[in-house]
């Protein structure tokens, strides 16, 4: 059993998005998708990812900006970084993958390009309702649904759930529940995990 718990405005996790999706497929597992806000991760345990942006050191942050890219090309994803806003109000996109449910897929992927790859600013109803049409989903009914207390509150429980259980960003992933691992580049653990796992099963 897989378990992503993501937020669209991470890089990285538009690159394990789109990395764990075959690596799952390849072992016959199912993800199980945990949309969360990683701003109240990093407000309440890991704040920091705001220290670190407010001094960056300029030769990491020239590192970091490669390796982004040299991941991208190996993914075969179009990241700009830094985009035009950023960090971007993620909390309505976030809502959108609760309210769809098992179909939110899409939307999410929908999301990630729009932001990452065409610099869009997805905190903007504009621009989450473009992607909406996009995906086949109506606009006002996202927009009503995203107001929902319930899917509010959903949204809170994932957060809180995933720093209940060790959790500091996005990307964090779980195979068989207690197994976590953070970031894009812990996939060859995480196909090491599910390989185990299904010897086991064996």
């Amino acid at each position: 059993m897989i378990e992503f718990f993501f937020d669209c405005s991470s890089p990285w996790t538009y690159l394990a998005f789109h990395n764990i999706q075959p690596l799952a497929k390849e072992f016959g597992e199912e993800i199980s998708w945990r949309p969360i806000l990683v701003g109240g991760i990093f407000n309440t345990v890991n704040p920091s990812v705001y220290a670190s942006r407010e001094t960056p050191v300029p030769l990491k942050q020239r590192y970091m900006l490669k390796d982004l890219g040299d991941w991208a090309r190996s993914a075969g994803l179009a990241i700009k970084m830094p985009p035009s806003v950023f960090p971007v109000n993620s909390v309505k996109a976030m809502r959108g993958c609760i309210l769809l449910g098992k179909e939110m897929v899409p939307f999410a992927r929908a999301v990630f390009e729009a932001y990452w790859g065409d610099d869009k600013d997805i905190s903007q109803d504009a621009v989450l309702a473009g992607i909406c049409e996009k995906v086949g989903v109506d606009p006002k009914k996202f927009f009503d649904g995203i107001g929902q207390q319930a899917i509010k509150d959903q949204l809170k429980a994932n957060t809180d759930e995933v720093m209940a259980r060790g959790g500091f960003g996005s990307p964090t992933i779980f195979v068989n529940k207690t197994d976590m691992y953070f970031g894009n580049d812990r996939l060859p653990l995480i196909r090491g995990a599910l390989a185990r796992s299904k010897e086991r099963a064996a």
